[in-house]
């Protein structure tokens, strides 16, 4: 909690149980899904509170915001260079932490200097495939 209060995050009991919520969790939650499991050790919590705070941890650099899911934002507390596979049935989306270089060819840069990248790749995911 310490990187927390270090980016100037004040800590009361309900965004405690977000940061404790978030510690970890791989699944790429919605601020829905997150306002559902919070609130229920914390009934009176509005969902501003959850959005407020995953906004602030998103602007702090505590937290990424994806654009993956057109219906709805989705955050991973993985702030780490990586990138995702994701299943266009379900949504399910899993990290990937393996190093991809993808070389482009200066003229099609737009006189970018290239400094990072994030690559998605999409499939179907065990379970679905199962159900097919």
């Amino acid at each position: 909690m310490e990187k927390y209060k270090d980016i100037g995050l004040k800590l009361t009991p309900q965004r405690l149980a977000i940061l404790d919520y978030l510690d970890g969790n791989k699944d790429h939650p919605s601020a829905e899904d997150i306002y559902r499991a919070v609130s229920k050790k914390f009934p009176t919590m509005s969902f501003a509170t959850v959005y407020n705070t995953l906004e602030t941890l998103r602007q702090k650099g505590g937290l990424l915001e994806l654009a993956i899911d057109p219906d709805k934002k989705r955050f991973d507390p993985d702030t780490e260079p990586h990138h995702h596979l994701i299943c266009v049935k379900c949504k399910k989306i899993v990290d990937i932490h393996g190093d991809y270089k993808l070389p482009i060819a200066n003229g099609e840069r737009a006189g970018f200097e290239i400094i990072g990248n994030h690559i998605e790749f999409y499939g179907i995911c065990s379970k679905c495939k199962a159900k097919e």
